[in-house]
């Protein structure tokens, strides 16, 4: 029997429906295989050990194994762009960071736009720096240690863990916000590095990760000045923040997850909830100590805002700096 024209575009219809129903069916079953998280830098540092410890708690929530993959090189870069071009299903995620902020200004080639490629999925931290000094240098407080600069322009030098690097922003910052000081930069493949440079007195400044640089602060090999957050951190409360003197002054390391734009609805609604049930563990918030870190959380959107706001800050600092690499 020949069907009418109703009956065909019923069956039409119908032989439509399985594809758009697959889509969802697939969302709603996500994840149903391994899923990977990108981290830019190598095992075992702090970037390293945020990734694992989310891709832990993703994997006990949602019954897949999510594994880290460590892709260093070009300040993240590397594994940004491997995640931009990367199918966007949910199964392969970035760690997003202070550095993909940065890069988008300190990179002048790069072949993707960070704000534009990467869709932000979940903020997971916050971490701050500490400008630590060398007991030499003739400060116990941000104020003396500004006047101090401003009397020897040109004589202080601070250390970083390389160009571009949080460590070396931070301190930018801080030169431009405390009145345009004289402080010279030199860079080093790493913060352990500096620190070691500042314990030798080969720099006078560092701003250090806390973990970097606690154990030096309580044996007095250094001093510690100020806190970069807003607020001062919980592990060392008596020092206080950098803006209690100098108003304005802000700079941390931020981190959550991205993904390949396009990357469906349903699969980054469900990833947030889970990182934001993360944040709200106690036991999982205790992880989070050993990092010196405190706890974001917020929607998508709320987290694509702190980037761009972030990225658009540091673009500043840069261009007043004159910083940029190939």
């Amino acid at each position: 029997m020949t069907p009418s024209r109703r009956q065909f575009m019923q069956l039409a219809a119908l032989a439509a429906a399985p594809p758009l129903l697959s889509v969802r069916a697939g969302a709603d079953a996500y994840p149903s295989r391994p899923v990977r998280i990108m981290v830019g830098f190598a095992a075992g540092g702090p970037n390293d050990i945020l990734a694992r410890l989310i891709a832990q708690w993703f994997s006990e929530r949602l019954g897949q194994p999510f594994i880290v993959e460590n892709r260093p090189g070009a300040g993240s870069n590397i594994a940004t762009d491997a995640v931009v071009h990367a199918r966007p299903d949910g199964y392969t995620l970035l760690l997003v960071g202070s550095p993909n902020a940065i890069n988008a200004t300190l990179y002048e080639n790069l072949d993707f736009n960070f704000l534009r490629d990467i869709a932000p999925v979940a903020s997971l931290i916050r971490g701050a720096l500490v400008m630590v000094i060398h007991p030499s240098v003739p400060a116990v407080s941000i104020p003396e240690f500004v006047a101090y600069a401003k009397a020897n322009p040109g004589k202080l030098a601070y250390g970083s863990g390389g160009v571009g690097g949080i460590t070396h922003i931070a301190a930018e910052l801080f030169k431009q916000e405390a009145g345009g000081l004289d402080l010279q930069h030199v860079p080093y493949r790493g913060v352990s590095p500096a620190i070691t440079g500042l314990l030798g007195g080969q720099v006078q400044v560092v701003f250090a990760n806390l973990g970097t640089s606690i154990g030096h602060i309580g044996s007095g090999k250094l001093r510690a000045l100020g806190i970069t957050t807003a607020a001062r951190s919980d592990s060392m409360p008596e020092v206080p923040a950098i803006g209690e003197f100098v108003p304005g002054y802000e700079a941390s390391s931020l981190f959550g997850i991205g993904a390949p734009r396009a990357m469906p609805a349903e699969i980054i609604d469900r990833l947030n909830m889970e990182a934001n049930a993360a944040l709200a563990d106690p036991a999982f918030r205790m992880r989070l100590r050993s990092l010196d870190a405190t706890g974001l959380g917020g929607s998508p959107a709320d987290f694509g805002k702190v980037m761009a706001g972030e990225t658009e800050k540091w673009a500043k600092v840069m261009s007043l700096a004159k910083i940029r690499l190939e």
